[in-house]
C-alpha cells in the first residue's frame, strides 16, 4: 500500500490526499514534519512534503505525485481523456501553483505565522497578485467546478491554495485579492463533498497539534 507522508496542515499534502481520496485509492498516513532531520531529508532531499512512498520508491513533489496517482489507479478519474481538455485542466494547475499560490507563500510568515517580510517583499507580491488574479479570473470558470462542469485535479489544487490565498491577502493588504471571484461559494459546494470534509477535519485536527508542538 502506499504512504503518505507529511501533514494535514500543508496545503500540498492536502491537496494529493483529496486526490486520493476522490479516487478511491487505499493509503496509509504517515505523520512527518518539516523538521529537517536526517530520515526526512534521506526521503525528500530539500525537506519538504509531501512525499509519497511507493513499492518502487518515493516520490517527492505535489504535482508529480499527483500525476502518478492518476496514472497508476486510472479509475474514477481525475484529467478528462480529451488531451485538449486535459492540458486545460494542467494549466489551471500550473497557473494556480505558480502564479497564485507561490506569490502569496512570500506572505505568510507574516499572514499566518507571526513573523515579518520586508516592504519590497510585500510590494512585490502586491503587484504580481494584483496582475496574476486579474489574468486568472478571465479563463478560471466556476461552472459549478474550476475548470467546468466536472470534478477534476484541478479542484484537488483550488480547494487546497486559493481560501490561503484569499486570507493572507485580507490579512497583509486589508484586500481579499480573489474577492472578486465566487472562491467563498465555490469552497461551500465542495465542503458538501465527504471527502472534502475528510480533509476538512483532518487539517483542524492537525492544526491543533501543531499548534500544542510549539507551545
Amino acid at each position: 500500500m502506499i504512504k503518505l507522508c507529511g501533514f494535514s496542515t500543508s496545503n500540498y499534502y492536502n491537496k494529493v490526499k483529496l486526490a486520493l481520496l476522490e479516487k478511491g485509492v487505499e493509503f496509509e498516513e504517515h505523520l512527518v514534519w518539516t523538521d529537517r532531520s536526517p530520515a526526512l531529508l534521506e526521503k525528500s532531499p530539500l525537506g519538504k512534503v509531501p512525499y509519497l512512498e511507493t513499492e518502487q520508491g518515493v516520490l517527492i513533489e505535489s504535482q508529480v505525485i499527483a500525476d502518478y496517482i492518476e496514472s497508476a489507479y486510472p479509475e474514477h478519474p481525475l484529467m478528462p481523456a480529451d488531451p485538449i481538455a486535459a492540458a486545460k485542466i494542467r494549466e489551471l494547475i500550473t497557473f494556480m501553483e505558480l502564479h497564485l499560490e507561490l506569490v502569496a507563500r512570500e506572505l505568510y510568515p507574516l499572514a499566518f505565522f507571526g513573523g515579518t517580510i520586508t516592504e519590497e517583499v510585500k510590494n512585490k507580491a502586491e503587484k504580481l497578485l494584483r496582475r496574476n488574479t486579474k489574468a486568472f479570473a478571465k479563463f478560471a470558470k466556476f461552472s459549478p467546478y474550476i475548470g467546468g462542469s466536472e470534478f477534476t485535479m484541478a479542484d484537488c489544487v483550488a480547494l487546497a491554495h486559493l481560501p490561503l490565498v484569499g486570507m493572507a491577502t485580507k490579512i497583509v493588504y486589508g484586500e481579499d485579492m480573489l474577492a472578486d471571484l465566487p472562491v467563498r461559494e465555490y469552497t461551500k459546494m465542495l465542503a458538501e463533498r465527504p471527502t472534502v470534509q475528510k480533509v476538512n477535519a483532518d487539517r483542524k485536527a492537525n492544526q491543533e497539534l501543531m499548534m500544542s508542538r510549539g507551545k
